[in-house]
This record gives C-alpha cells, sequence and structure tokens, in this order.
C-alpha cells in the first residue's frame, strides 16, 4: 500500500509529461554547461573566462528569473512553458553557430548562455508550480515531489555522462544542436499535453505582482526565514565543490579513479536519500530539513578528517543521502508554506537562491583552499552548515516545527494565524499595492 501511494502520481498521463519535462531539462542544462565549458576554454585557454561563462549561466540569470515568472505566470502554462523551452532551443541552437572558431565571440556566447540560464529557471519554477496545482488538492503533493527529485538526481547523473562522451565523440557543436533539439522535444511535449491546472494570479501590473509577492515573503516570517537559511546552507554546500579534485589527489593521495569513485559515493547517498524521502514523506518536514542538513554538515567533518579515500567515500554517501533528502524537502516545505496565487513567484526565488548563492560559495572555498589546505575548506563548510541548523531550527521551530500540516494556516509578520487555507484554495492576495 505503500508503495502504491508513492507512485501514485505517475498514474497521472500530465504529471508523467511534467517529469519527463523536468528530466530532460536537467540532462540539457549539464549538456549545455560543460559542452560551452568545452568550447570557452578551448577558444581562449582562460580560466578568467569560463568563470564569466559561469557568471552568466548561473550567477546573473538569478536576478531576472523572478521578473520573467511573474511575467509567465499568467498565461495558460500549457502555452508558457514551450514558449519558454522553444526560446532555449533557439539560445543553443545560436550558441551552436557561435561554436565554430571562426564564428566564436566570448560576449556573445555569455550572453546566450545568460538568456538560456534565465529561461531555464522560469521552466523549472513554472513545472514545479503546476505540479503544486495538478497535486495538492489530492494530497499527492509530497510524492510528487519525491518522484520529481528522482528524475532531478537521475538528469544530473546521466547529463555529465552523455555531455562528456557527446563533446569527446562529436565536438561541442554537435552537443548544442543534440541540446536545442531536447528542449523542442519538451516543449512539444508540453504543448500536446492538454490543459493543465494553475492558480490563477491577481490582477495587476507585472511590476505590482513582483512587489507583491516580494512583500509576502517579507511578511510571512516562516517562509522567508526558511529561504534564507536554504540560502546560507547553499554558500557552504558549494564551497567545497571547486576543491574536491585537488582535495582527493593532494590531500587523500589517491588517482582520477579514486576521485570518480568519491563522488560516485555521493552519487549513490543521492538516491538513497530520493528513496529515504519517498518513505518518510508525510512525517514532519521540519525534522527532515534538519536532519538531513545536519548529516550533510557532519559529512563534510568527515571529509575534513578521514584519512583514507574508503573513509572519505563513506562520509560522501552519507551527504548525498542528506543532499538527496535537503533539497527536496526544502522544495516541498516552500510549497506548503505559500499560497496558491503565490506559488509561481515564490518558487522562482527558491530556484534563483540556488543558482545565485552557490558562486558565492565557490569564491570562499577557493579562498580557504589558497590560504590553508582543502581539508580547512571541508572544516569550514562542514561547520557553517552546523551554525546554520543551530541557529535556524529554533527560530523556524516556533512557527511551524510542531505542526503537521505546513499549509494549514497563514501567518502575518507576527506570527499569528490570519485565515486557514485549505488545499486547493486561493484565500485572496492582501499584497498586491492598487495600481492607476
Amino acid at each position: 500500500m505503500r508503495k502504491s501511494r508513492v507512485i501514485a502520481p505517475l498514474r497521472r498521463p500530465l504529471f508523467r509529461r511534467l517529469a519527463t519535462t523536468y528530466a530532460v531539462n536537467e540532462i540539457g542544462d549539464w549538456m549545455g554547461i560543460i559542452a560551452l565549458s568545452v568550447l570557452v576554454f578551448d577558444e581562449t585557454g582562460s580560466a578568467l573566462a569560463t568563470t564569466g561563462l559561469f557568471l552568466g549561466t548561473r550567477f546573473l540569470p538569478a536576478f531576472f528569473a523572478p521578473l520573467l515568472v511573474t511575467r509567465a505566470e499568467r498565461p495558460p502554462v500549457r502555452i508558457s512553458l514551450p514558449v519558454i523551452y522553444s526560446g532555449e532551443a533557439a539560445a543553443f541552437g545560436g550558441l551552436a553557430l557561435l561554436a565554430s572558431p571562426d564564428s566564436f565571440s566570448l560576449p556573445a556566447v555569455i550572453a546566450l548562455a545568460a538568456v538560456d540560464g534565465c529561461l531555464a529557471l522560469a521552466g523549472r519554477s513554472l513545472t514545479r508550480t503546476a505540479v503544486a496545482a495538478l497535486l495538492e488538492p489530492t494530497g499527492e503533493l509530497r510524492a510528487g515531489n519525491a518522484l520529481l527529485n528522482v528524475a532531478f538526481t537521475g538528469g544530473a547523473a546521466v547529463g555529465p555522462a552523455a555531455a562528456g562522451l557527446v563533446v569527446g565523440g562529436f565536438g561541442a557543436q554537435i552537443a548544442l544542436l543534440l541540446d536545442a533539439a531536447s528542449f523542442y522535444a519538451i516543449a512539444w511535449i508540453v504543448l500536446t499535453a492538454g490543459r493543465i491546472p494553475q492558480a490563477e494570479p491577481e490582477p495587476g501590473r507585472v511590476r505590482e505582482r513582483l512587489r507583491a509577492g516580494i512583500a509576502y515573503i517579507r511578511d510571512h516570517a516562516a517562509l522567508g526565514r526558511l529561504l534564507a537559511a536554504q540560502g546560507a546552507a547553499f554558500v557552504f554546500f558549494a564551497a567545497v565543490l571547486p576543491v574536491e579534485v585537488v582535495y582527493a589527489k593532494e590531500s587523500l593521495g589517491t588517482s582520477d579513479a579514486g576521485y570518480g569513485a568519491m563522488l560516485a559515493s555521493w552519487g549513490a547517498g543521492m538516491v538513497v536519500g530520493g528513496l529515504i524521502f519517498a518513505r518518510v514523506r508525510e512525517s514532519s518536514l521540519a525534522y527532515q530539513l534538519f536532519f538531513s542538513t545536519l548529516a550533510v554538515g557532519a559529512a563534510y567533518l568527515g571529509l575534513a578528517a578521514a584519512p583514507t579515500l574508503l573513509l572519505a567515500s563513506a562520509a560522501s554517501v552519507l551527504g548525498g543521502a542528506g543532499n538527496g533528502v535537503q533539497w527536496v524537502a526544502a522544495i516541498s516545505a516552500v510549497q506548503e508554506l505559500t499560497s496558491e496565487s503565490m506559488q509561481a513567484r515564490v518558487m522562482s526565488v527558491l530556484e534563483s537562491i540556488g543558482a545565485a548563492m552557490p558562486g558565492l560559495g565557490f569564491v570562499l572555498g577557493g579562498l580557504l583552499a589558497a590560504v590553508g589546505s582543502p581539508r580547512w575548506t571541508f572544516l569550514v563548510a562542514g561547520c557553517g552548515v552546523i551554525a546554520i541548523v543551530v541557529v535556524m531550527a529554533p527560530l523556524l521551530g516556533r512557527t511551524w516545527l510542531a505542526g503537521d500540516e505546513p499549509s494549514a494556516v497563514a501567518l502575518d509578520a507576527h506570527n499569528d494565524v490570519v485565515v486557514e487555507l485549505l488545499p486547493g484554495r486561493n484565500p485572496g492576495n492582501p499584497y498586491l499595492e492598487e495600481g492607476p
């Protein structure tokens, strides 16, 4: 019976289509970033240029995605999502044209990559919003999020491997063209999906509704604190990524194969974490976030102290399991703390935080490794993650730790109940400014 409830959303044809597009989107993102990284480095030979590419694909889009989502949330999702995916396909088509030595232009590549990055964040936000509108009224949202998490981790596992094979065998230009074709394919999948449920956003101009979304987050203490905690956690989560290869080869004294084994251990842990979330999805999200974030911090401390590859891999399994639960639990918590009409805008903020904050983590990790060693980076990252848990758990606990249904009430700025929210209902939006 429990297994049946876990896979229940897969019985819905619309959810299967949305999950497929989510997975293909993730694969495409990896295909694109790896192909572009190889292209930019081969053409420029500059690490600074590849850093600029990262800023274009991850950091800059985070500031524009909420605006795009606010604009795209009003038309039918069946139309807006295919338009976004077609835009991504066109962007990758343009990047493929720039992939030849005669037409390569670094500013043009970064500009098109930034456009694609913004569209990708908007596409994921709208997909999550559509899934929430489809599954929350029937109580299947957490099961659906667990399945989307499997699609996400599967795409993250397949994407880099597929990109390596295609780029290595056929070149960056072919990889970018295949990426463009994949986005046209998922645009068609959504366009032919039939009616997709969505919350009706309140009337008003884009600027007014964007301000209303910001005011909504500011006035809902638990939601704002959760987003802040997740943003801070992303900094420390990502701090270790630039130094992992140095840690494996210099601190552990292992080979390329050992480095790959350590990364594979983390990936295996993420799969385990996804299965754990599927099993315990009906338990308190607050406890899931507490223990999963703590597991990542403990894993980083274990990696800082590990004398051998075997122990480092064991710590990586623990961290991957925490990682596999933490992100999907955070998404579920944000969705359940957000009213229907604000889902798209709040999810775009969460996606933007996930895109922007790791950039700060990369800088922190690189500086720590340069001043000290890779082990210092893991140590500081682990302590930082645990400090976030220690500081934020009591703050969040006062508002929703003991609640069985985080979405059952809306809170004002003083955490007082102002209106009961039933699944599938929209209580209205008191945050919209009056326009002329």
